[in-house]
């Protein structure tokens, strides 16, 4: 049997549940993700875009799923304390694929911005909901949103600066309390909508942590409108464990004259597949996507982007690096579209990697597809060790070839973490990065879930 048909025979099985715990608004979708679904399976590697990542095989276990919606017995504002000193966020926490309600950060947002969960703003769902994350076009987003029984939104209205930067921490947690059962593996469906409307100013980050030592799965679909004029930041750190596995599919529309920095970061995980679908809808927006890796062990962290420049003098740059060690492999497959009508296009897309050891493997495959004449456009991507004559530099000026290894591979990857804007959280990285190359980050930094 295929993967897929175990989700088609849930679905149909539990129809009925999954719509009594969830609001209309996300269920007027539902039906029409589930036949899209079904019309497409799970995506083999013949098809271009999931070529480096076998997807049937990782949905294959018989996971669990919480269509039922009983309490996680978890109070994470009193377990979570963040170790990033100085980096003053508004704390949420989402638990599994719930926005965590019970309790809330005490601080004061600006008036009409509203952080909460989807199911209590029907109005947001109807207007913006499964609009950008097409479920004809992918099947692990129409899975999710056949799947998804609640979620997050966060809304700034016009002209409204977000001064505070909003930090969510993502906690997988295992069996809920009064289950009938122990699950060993647990599959979530997260779901995230972001509005910010004509000038409006937000920064976000998005930290995964993993609370239980089990097999999870976790599906995340962010839809993020960014409209004329606006500004997001978006961060998302994955610091879980080998046993996890994650696909995160974001999509983001920005109008004229937005500005867009996006930042994916993976230091500890098992599985992961980060795709990033990015419109220029209107002129003169502006994009940054930067990506870092540091994967060892038999790690799996596959990154796919597409930014299309539908509108003319947009500017997108990206940058994605990998230090990948023992027998991990990556991945990078990034592509620019440039549309016929987006003239004074400017774009540049780089990947860069090392590889430690010879059962290390990356595969790269940078992409332009130009349909304009009048563009600025380049791309590249490198896959290399460290430089053999550096490290002998060092290694006659007294310094140990373990340290000189060390910091070359921290001013390697260090490049991408120097883009990011909140400076609290940029230092924290830089010695969390240390770590992780050390071998001391064996678990996340600050949560005392597990103690």
């Amino acid at each position: 049997m295929s993967s897929e048909q175990q989700y088609i025979d849930l679905y149909e099985q539990a129809r009925q549940m999954i719509f009594s715990h969830a609001p209309e608004s996300m269920n007027a979708v539902r039906d029409k993700a589930f036949e899209d679904f079904k019309a497409q399976g799970f995506p083999s590697r013949k098809v271009e875009r999931y070529k480096y990542t076998d997807i049937d095989n990782l949905f294959a276990p018989d996971y669990g799923v919480n269509l039922n919606r009983l309490e996680i017995p978890v109070d994470p504002y009193q377990a979570f304390r963040c170790d990033v000193p100085n980096l003053s966020t508004s704390l949420y926490f989402v638990v599994n694929d719930t926005f965590y309600n019970k309790a809330l950060p005490q601080v004061s947002l600006p008036e009409g911005v509203i952080i909460g969960s989807l199911r209590e703003h029907p109005e947001f769902i109807k207007k913006y909901y499964a609009k950008l994350a097409k479920t004809s076009e992918d099947a692990i987003t129409a899975l999710n949103t056949m799947m998804a029984q609640d979620g997050m939104l966060v809304y700034v209205p016009k002209n409204v600066k977000v001064g505070r930067a909003v930090q969510v921490i993502n906690i997988l947690k295992g069996t809920p309390q009064n289950a009938q059962r122990v699950v060993p593996n647990l599959m979530v469906n997260r779901r995230v909508l972001i509005v910010l409307d004509e000038g409006a100013e937000i920064k976000m980050l998005f930290c995964d942590h993993a609370a239980d030592d089990k097999d999870f799965l976790a599906t995340q679909v962010i839809e993020a409108y960014v409209g004329e004029n606006a500004s997001l930041d978006l961060y998302c750190l994955e610091e879980t464990h080998y046993k996890n596995v994650r696909l995160s599919n974001v999509y983001i529309d920005q109008q004229r004259d937005s500005r867009v920095n996006h930042n994916v970061i993976t230091l500890h995980n098992g599985i992961t597949r980060n795709k990033l679908d990015l419109t220029f809808s209107g002129e003169g927006a502006e994009c940054g996507c930067y990506g870092c890796v540091i994967a060892d062990k038999q790690q799996h962290v596959d990154n796919n982007t597409l930014i299309t420049h539908h509108a003319s003098h947009c500017t997108s740059n990206e940058l994605y690096k990998y230090v990948l060690d023992d027998e991990a492999t990556g991945a990078f497959a990034g592509r620019v579209l440039v549309e016929k009508n987006a003239q004074k296009t400017a774009s540049q897309m780089t990947n860069q990697n090392l590889t430690a050891t010879k059962k290390a493997r990356m595969y790269t495959q940078p992409m332009l597809e130009i349909y304009a004449d009048d563009v600025k456009c380049a791309h590249g991507s490198t896959v290399g060790q460290l430089n053999d004559a550096a490290m002998f530099y060092m290694q006659q000026r007294g310094i140990s070839q373990q340290e000189a290894r060390l910091l070359l591979q921290n001013a390697f990857i260090n490049e991408v973490i120097d883009h990011m804007e909140l400076e609290p959280l940029r230092d924290r990285l830089h010695y969390l990065v240390e770590k992780r190359f050390r071998g001391e980050l064996n678990k996340c930094e600050g949560c005392k879930l597990c103690k």
